[in-house]
C-alpha cells in the first residue's frame, strides 16, 4: 500500500491515494507526496534555501539579523514554542476557577490571586506569540490552513480578552463581590478566554501528538 506524508505537518497517510484534507494540519491534497522505501518519512521540516546567483554577491548578514537567526534557530531546536505555552494553558484554567470560587463562596482573596494570574499570562503572551510564530514559519512553513488560523485566531481573542479583564478589574475591583450583573459578563468573557486557549491548545497537540498513521 502506498504511504503519503503532508509536506506541512508530516503526517501520514496509508492508502492508494492521499486523503482530500490532512487531518491533523487541515492542509489540502496538493500538500501530500509519496513516500518511497528509499525515502523516510520525516516530522522535522526544513526550509528551502532558494540558490543565489554567483553574479550578485551575498550581503552580509547584519548582528541583528544574525541575533534573530541564532534565537530562531534554537526556538526551533529545542522546542520552546510548546514549553512556552503550558503557562496560558496551565494558570487561566486555574484562575477561572478562582473566579467561580469567589463567585460561588464570597472569598475576595482567591479573586485576586485570579486578577495576578491574568496579568502574568499576559506579561509572557508575547513570548508565547513569537515562539509560536517561529515553529510556524520554520517547520511549517507559514501554511495559512484552518488549522493555523483557528490558532492565530485564538491568540487574538486570548490577548484582547486579557487586556478587557484585566483593566475591567483595575477600574472596578469589586466587580465580583458586589452582587450585579456585570460580574456575569466578567465570567462569562473569562469563560471565552478559557476556551481560546484550550481550543488553541488542543490544536497544538494535533500538530505535535497528532496520529501519525491512519
Amino acid at each position: 500500500m502506498k504511504k503519503w506524508e503532508c509536506t506541512i505537518c508530516g503526517y501520514i497517510h496509508e492508502g492508494d491515494e492521499p486523503p482530500d484534507e490532512c487531518p491533523i494540519c487541515s492542509a489540502d491534497k496538493s500538500a501530500f507526496v509519496e513516500v518511497t522505501e528509499e525515502e523516510q518519512p520525516t516530522n522535522e521540516q526544513t526550509v528551502v534555501e532558494e540558490p543565489v546567483s554567483s553574479a550578485v554577491p551575498a550581503q552580509e548578514p547584519t548582528q541583528f539579523q544574525k541575533i534573530y537567526s541564532f534565537a530562531s534557530e534554537q526556538i526551533v531546536k529545542h522546542h520552546l514554542h510548546p514549553i512556552a505555552v503550558h503557562t496560558p494553558n496551565g494558570v487561566l484554567p486555574m484562575a477561572f476557577l478562582f473566579l467561580l470560587i469567589t463567585l460561588f463562596f464570597g472569598l475576595p482573596l482567591f479573586e485576586t490571586a485570579a486578577f495576578y494570574s491574568f496579568i502574568f499570562v499576559l506579561i509572557v503572551m508575547p513570548f508565547v506569540i513569537f515562539t509560536g510564530y517561529e515553529i510556524w514559519k520554520n517547520r511549517y512553513r507559514g501554511a495559512m490552513t484552518s488549522t493555523f488560523k483557528i490558532k492565530i485566531g485564538a491568540s487574538i481573542v486570548t490577548v484582547s480578552l486579557l487586556c478587557v479583564l484585566i483593566l475591567w478589574r483595575a477600574v472596578q475591583p469589586d466587580i465580583l463581590t458586589v452582587a450585579t450583573s456585570g460580574r456575569w459578563i466578567f465570567i462569562l468573557l473569562s469563560l471565552i478566554l478559557v476556551s481560546a486557549v484550550g481550543i488553541a491548545g488542543h490544536l497544538g497537540g494535533k500538530l505535535v501528538f497528532g496520529n501519525r498513521k491512519n
